[in-house]
């Protein structure tokens, strides 16, 4: 049987899969640094009510679920180039951080998380003992 292909089915596949579709989009934007014993992640969800954002922490991934909710409208639409529906993202947080302590604000369409360095993981001076000398502090 001859079947008729189309060189670019493949591509458009696989690029709706990598950057989703205006019915399901595959990503939120997204800033992360390093604040001092802080690492700051910012998304950005304009549009999206507050309410609608869940954050999940289980381990160490946290995931960050909101929505923008479809047009209610029985308007033609002209251009409908901002995705609606739900969107989620997960990061995986090292163990370096203290994801029982995630503090969360929501600020101008933008979502900001705080995540506080683990006291485990921040350096610190151990004290070590010799004969005949008192103790001296080693970086550790």
């Amino acid at each position: 049987m001859l079947m008729r292909t189309d060189p670019l089915r493949e591509l458009d596949r696989l690029t709706q899969q990598v950057f989703g579709t205006v019915a399901r989009p595959a990503a939120m934007p997204m800033d992360a640094w390093r604040e001092g014993d802080e690492f700051v992640v910012e998304f950005d969800l304009p549009g999206v009510d507050p309410g609608s954002v869940e954050l999940d922490v289980e381990r160490n991934v946290l995931t960050v679920k909101a929505e923008r909710p479809p047009r209610r409208s029985e308007s033609e639409m002209v251009a409908a180039e901002r995705p609606r529906g739900v969107f989620s993202r997960q990061l995986i947080l090292g163990d370096n951080l203290d994801t029982d302590r995630v503090d969360a604000s929501y600020d101008a369409g933008v979502l900001m998380l705080r995540i506080p360095v683990a006291e485990r993981a921040k350096p610190r001076k151990i004290m070590v003992t010799s004969k005949g000398e008192g103790r001296q502090p080693i970086n550790a």
